[in-house]
C-alpha cells in the first residue's frame, strides 16, 4: 500500500506528467457531464421502459459504448461507436484499396490523411444511425403513449444535429486525450462509460441478496458469483501478460577495434495482440442486422425473427459472435504484424533464429507461431466475452430447430443454464475485458512515465508488460 501511494505521489510531484494526467481526468468528466444533457423532445420514462423491454438487443449493445448514456437519450447517446464503426471500413479499405494502401505506407502524413478520412466517415455515419434513431423513436408507442413528444421534421433534424454534433465532440475529446493526456483516448472513454455501471451492478446484486433471489441458495450463489468474477479478472490478466519469446542470434561482427553483436535476445509475440480491439470491432459490426432488424420487425415478419434470432445467448449470435472475434484477431494482427519485414530486417543486421534459416524460412516459422497463438488468443477473447453474457442471459438451446436438439435441451436442461441467472455480473464479459484491458495499459504507460523520470513505478519486481508487445 505504501509503495502504491508513492508511486501517486510521484505521478503528481513530475509537473509534465500531474498535467497529462489532470488534462486527462478533465475531458472524461467534461465526457461523464454530458451524460446529464438529454435530447429535446423525448419522453424519457418511455424510453427507459422501451429499453427494459428490449433487453439484450443491439439497444443494450449500443448503450455499453455509449456509457448508458443511449438509454437516457443524451447528448452523446451514439458515444464512440460511429468512429469504431470508421476505423473498421478504413482498416478493411486499406487491404482493398491501392489508395489507402500508398496513402498508409508514406508514414506519419499518409496515417493523418487516413485519420482525417475517419473523421469525415464518422459524422457520416453518425448523421445515418441519428436519422434511423428519430424514426424509430417516431414510429414506436409504449402503452399506447409515443416516445416522441412533438414528431416531425423539425424533431428529426434537431435529433440529427444533437446526436452528430455530439459524437464528432466525443471523437475531439479522444483524440485529445490521445495526443494530450495518458493513454488511448477512445479506450478511455469506453472505459468511463462502462465503469460508472459498478454502482448499479453492486445494488443489483445487494437487492437480490435482500430479497433472496434464488431462495436457501442465495447466499453461495452470491459467493460463487464473486469468486468466478475475480478468478475471470485475474485469468484475463495472467493471459494479457503471456507471451512466446522467439529466440534471437546475432552474429559477432568487427568493425574497427570494436566486437559488434555476438549477444543473444528474444522476440517477444503476444498471446492476444489484438488486447480488446477484436470484441470491440465484433461488437460494433453486428450492431448493423440488429439495427436494419430493429427499424423494420414492425414491417415485416422476416425481421422480426431475425431480430430475435440474433439477440443475446442465441445460437446464431453466439456463433457469428465468436466467428468475427477470431476474424477480427487475425485480421488486426495481420495489419500490425509482418513476419516477411521482420525477417528481412533481421537478416539485415545479422540476426537468425537458432535452427532456422535466414530470409524466407524465419518468416514461414514466425509466421506459423504467431498463427497459433492469435487462434489461441482468439478463443481465449470468445471464452472471456461468453461466459459472463451466458450467466446473464443464458444459452438459449432450447430455440434451436428440432433437428438440432432443441426440444432436447428445453426438457432435459437446467433452467439456469438455458435463461441465466438474471444479475449483473460487475459488466458483461466484452465490458470486463475492456475495463481490465485498458487499465493495464493505462497503468503501463503511467509505469513507463515514471521509470523514465528516474521514479519507482507501481511493481516491486520487474515491470509491467505493454499488451502491445
Amino acid at each position: 500500500m505504501r509503495k502504491l501511494v508513492e508511486a501517486f505521489r510521484n505521478i503528481f510531484a513530475t509537473p509534465d506528467l500531474r498535467k497529462r494526467v489532470l488534462f486527462t481526468l478533465s475531458l472524461l468528466a467534461v465526457y461523464r457531464l454530458g451524460a446529464f444533457i438529454p435530447t429535446p423532445g423525448i419522453n424519457t420514462d418511455a424510453l427507459q421502459s422501451l429499453f427494459e423491454r428490449n433487453r439484450g438487443s443491439v439497444l443494450g449493445i449500443i448503450d455499453l459504448f455509449s456509457g448508458g448514456n443511449f438509454r437516457r437519450l443524451t447528448i452523446f447517446a451514439l458515444g464512440i461507436m460511429p468512429y469504431i464503426t470508421s476505423s473498421i471500413i478504413l482498416q478493411l479499405l486499406v487491404v482493398v484499396w491501392p489508395y489507402l494502401e500508398r496513402l498508409q505506407k508514406e508514414g506519419e502524413l499518409g496515417r493523418r490523411k487516413i485519420t482525417q478520412y475517419t473523421r469525415y466517415l464518422t459524422i457520416i455515419l453518425s448523421a445515418f444511425q441519428s436519422f434511423a434513431i428519430a424514426r424509430t423513436l417516431e414510429s414506436q408507442s409504449l402503452g399506447g403513449g409515443s416516445l416522441v413528444y412533438h414528431p416531425g421534421v423539425r424533431f428529426m433534424l434537431m435529433t440529427m444535429l444533437t446526436l452528430t454534433t455530439g459524437s464528432a465532440f466525443i471523437m475531439w475529446l479522444g483524440e485529445q486525450i490521445s495526443d494530450r493526456g495518458i493513454g488511448n483516448g477512445m479506450s478511455l472513454i469506453i472505459f468511463a462509460g462502462i465503469i460508472v455501471g459498478l454502482p448499479r451492478a453492486v445494488n443489483d446484486l445487494w437487492d437480490k441478496a435482500v430479497n433472496g433471489q434464488w431462495g436457501s441458495f442465495t447466499g453461495i450463489a452470491l459467493i460463487a458469483l464473486l469468486v468466478l468474477m475475480a478468478a475471470v479478472v485475474a485469468f484475463i490478466v495472467f493471459v494479457e501478460g503471456g507471451q512466446r519469446r522467439i529466440p534471437v542470434q546475432y552474429a559477432k561482427r568487427v568493425m574497427g577495434r570494436k566486437v559488434m553483436g555476438g549477444q543473444m535476445t528474444y522476440l517477444p509475440l503476444r498471446v492476444n495482440s489484438g488486447g480488446v480491439i477484436p470484441p470491440i470491432f465484433a461488437s460494433s459490426l453486428l450492431t448493423f442486422p440488429q439495427t436494419l432488424a430493429l427499424l423494420f420487425q414492425s414491417r415485416s415478419l422476416f425481421f422480426e425473427r431475425f431480430g430475435k434470432t440474433i439477440q443475446w445467448g442465441e445460437p446464431l449470435y453466439t456463433v457469428i459472435y465468436v466467428a468475427l472475434i477470431v476474424f477480427f484477431a487475425f485480421f488486426y494482427v495481420g495489419i500490425i504484424f509482418n513476419p516477411t519485414e521482420l525477417a528481412d530486417n533481421m537478416r539485415k543486421y545479422g540476426g537468425f533464429v537458432p535452427g532456422i534459416r535466414p530470409g524466407r524460412n524465419t518468416s514461414e516459422y514466425i509466421n506459423k507461431i504467431l498463427s497459433r497463438l492469435t487462434l489461441v488468443g482468439g478463443i481465449y477473447l470468445a471464452l472471456v466475452c461468453l461466459i459472463p453474457e451466458w450467466m446473464i442471459s443464458g444459452i438459449h438451446l432450447q430455440h434451436l430447430p428440432i433437428w438440432l436438439g432443441g426440444n432436447w435441451f428445453d426438457t432435459h436442461m437446467w433452467r439456469f443454464v438455458l435463461d441465466g441467472l438474471n444479475v449483473q455480473f460487475y459488466f458483461g464479459g466484452t465490458s470486463l475485458l475492456i475495463v481490465v484491458g485498458v487499465a493495464m495499459d493505462t497503468v503501463q504507460q503511467l509505469e513507463a512515465q515514471l521509470v523514465m523520470r528516474n521514479y519507482e513505478g507501481f511493481v516491486r519486481k520487474g515491470r509491467v508488460r505493454s499488451r502491445r508487445g
